[in-house]
């Protein structure tokens, strides 16, 4: 049996169906969740705490720790960020016309 690989195009969003701007839009938003939870389990911080420091209820924090997307926003998770000391910023790359 002979497996098809297809490459990557660099958003697994994207080669997941989404359409581009969506995609986009998901990849910001994992991103910025990844580095939430490695922040909050650097500290160790228990979800009561980092509820706390984050302005939000301990069920919100898990919903984070869970990878639950749907539910934030990218202001939500910049707002988040910006509570636990991080400072956030935006690389734009622009590709070459296809």
């Amino acid at each position: 049996m002979k497996l098809k690989i297809t490459p990557s195009s660099g958003n697994v969003f994207r080669d997941l169906g989404f359409r581009r701007e969506e995609a986009e839009h998901l990849l910001v938003r994992a991103d910025l969740m990844i580095q939430l939870q490695k922040l909050i389990a650097s500290r160790r911080l228990k979800q009561q705490t980092a509820a706390k420091i984050l302005g939000v209820t301990q069920p919100r924090v898990s919903d984070l720790l869970r990878g639950r997307i749907d539910l934030f926003s990218t202001d939500a998770l910049i707002d988040m960020l910006a509570r636990l000391g991080a400072t956030v910023r935006l690389t734009v790359k622009v590709r070459p016309a296809a």
